[in-house]
């Protein structure tokens, strides 16, 4: 009698009988609903809202940037085409540039004009980042009544003390006829720019000046080596404000440099060449362009710091 011996954990496996084949298993798809009214009518509201603000903001860029434009075209054409209503030069004339440059006084104005705003934004910054350091970081008695007097400051209109200060500088100084009536007072700042940097110095956190204090710095090196590179946009926002300001004076010129042409700057000496040549509107145009240019340049090129400067400054109270 034969026995069938069968392994442990390999039983006999019979051939698998051929499976039939299984028809294939169909598989629905169910279409993407489309988009409902609320869906269609949210996304509809959403773009006539980006057009709505897209709009205005093309507009306002075009109400400032038009007149611009029309004065450059108006700069560049010859003296015939600007009586008529033609908006674009028929013949570009680049010559009343160099017309304006060889204009008498034209480029001692441009001397001036940088001495005055170059030499009194350096003035105003040296001058009023200690008074503002010491309002913004020191603790001392009368500290809120020195910035409300730097308040009040801000709020005296000029014209209120231009007599006595026309009269001390030209019967005591005798300084009349040039422009350091206008400089020299900006050595000893300027409360505007006071109350900026001093807003913007609140924003700096304590601990920077007090970790500097432990390693051994004095209240001077403190300012120059940890203030001062914290306060770059603070900084070039004022310098920025101030450059403008004395760039586009006026009122300052007039009163003390009036009576010499040699120390006219560009604001008031515009008036003069425009009284010159008021029928040679290409002329003035171009003058106007030439005055205007150096201003834009300059914020196209500090935009950046100007904007975060202004934007830091007065977080804190």
């Amino acid at each position: 009698m034969t026995r069938t011996v069968k392994r442990a954990g390999r039983p006999d496996r019979p051939d698998r009988p051929e499976q039939p084949d299984q028809p294939a298993r169909s598989v629905t798809t169910h279409d993407t609903p489309g988009p409902t009214p609320a869906h269609r009518a949210a996304r509809r509201r959403a773009l006539l809202e980006w057009i709505a603000v897209h709009s205005l903001g093309v507009a306002a860029a075009l109400f400032f940037v038009l007149p611009f434009v029309f004065v450059v075209l108006t700069s560049l054409m010859d003296d015939q085409q600007t009586l008529t209503r033609d908006l674009i030069p028929t013949t570009w004339q680049w010559d009343n540039y160099t017309k304006v440059l060889d204009a008498p006084g034209f480029l001692t104005w441009w001397r001036n004009t940088l001495l005055y705003a170059g030499l009194g934004t350096l003035l105003t910054v040296v001058s009023s980042i200690p008074v503002a350091y010491a309002l913004a970081k020191f603790r001392f008695r009368g500290r809120h009544l020195s910035l409300l007097m730097v308040i009040s400051m801000m709020m005296l209109p000029p014209q209120v003390v231009i007599i006595p200060m026309y009269l001390f500088w030209a019967k005591q100084m005798d300084l009349t006829g040039t422009l350091w009536p206008l400089i020299i007072p900006m050595a000893f700042g300027d409360a505007f720019s006071i109350f900026l940097l001093r807003q913007f110095l609140l924003t700096i956190p304590d601990e920077y000046l007090d970790a500097a204090r432990v390693d051994g710095c004095g209240e001077l090196r403190t300012l120059i080596k940890v203030v001062l590179p914290m306060a770059k946009p603070g900084i070039a926002a004022v310098a920025l404000f101030q450059f403008f300001y004395a760039w586009n004076d006026y009122f300052g010129p007039q009163i003390y440099a009036s009576e010499n042409p040699g120390a006219w700057t560009l604001s008031y000496g515009l008036e003069s060449f425009k009284g010159a040549h008021h029928t040679d509107w290409n002329l003035t145009m171009a003058a106007t362009v030439l005055v205007m240019a150096p201003v834009i340049l300059v914020f196209f090129f500090a935009q950046k710091a100007f904007v975060e400067g202004v934007t830091l400054t007065g977080v804190k109270g």
